[in-house]
């Protein structure tokens, strides 16, 4: 097999996937670090009578609820990651960071961003 469905089919990816165009109409980098930004962004809030209120997109639900779990010995969360959200996990970390300055994300899960902002402010004190 030979074209853009050959790769697929092969799993295959990295940078020539990238560059390949389009494929279903679909940008071959939408499919590599997971969803597009756009994907990440806020979606409208349904039924909260409140025009112009916005909360959080599937995605940072999905990086919130992973941080929230614990992880058994190294690499099993980058493996998490990678499987479930389909990020590597530097994105997934640049996600998180970003997420710990949203008040949307404050406001979905106080707990986990309360502690991760401890965690990110700990860190940035011994430097």
């Amino acid at each position: 097999m030979t074209g853009p469905s050959a790769r697929t089919a092969v799993g295959g990816g990295g940078y020539g996937a990238r560059m390949a165009g389009t494929q279903d109409g679909q940008d071959a980098r939408d499919t590599q670090d997971g969803p597009r930004p756009q994907d990440t962004e806020a979606a409208p809030a349904a039924g909260d009578g409140q025009a112009g209120r916005r909360e959080l997109g599937r995605q940072a639900r999905d990086v919130l609820a992973l941080e929230r779990r614990g992880f058994a010995g190294p690499g099993a969360k980058e493996r998490a990651i990678r499987e479930e959200l389909g990020l590597s996990p530097v994105r997934y970390y640049q996600l998180l960071n970003a997420l710990l300055d949203d008040t949307r994300a404050l406001a979905h899960d106080p707990v986990t961003v309360n502690r991760l902002r401890r965690v990110r402010d700990a860190r940035r004190a011994e430097r």
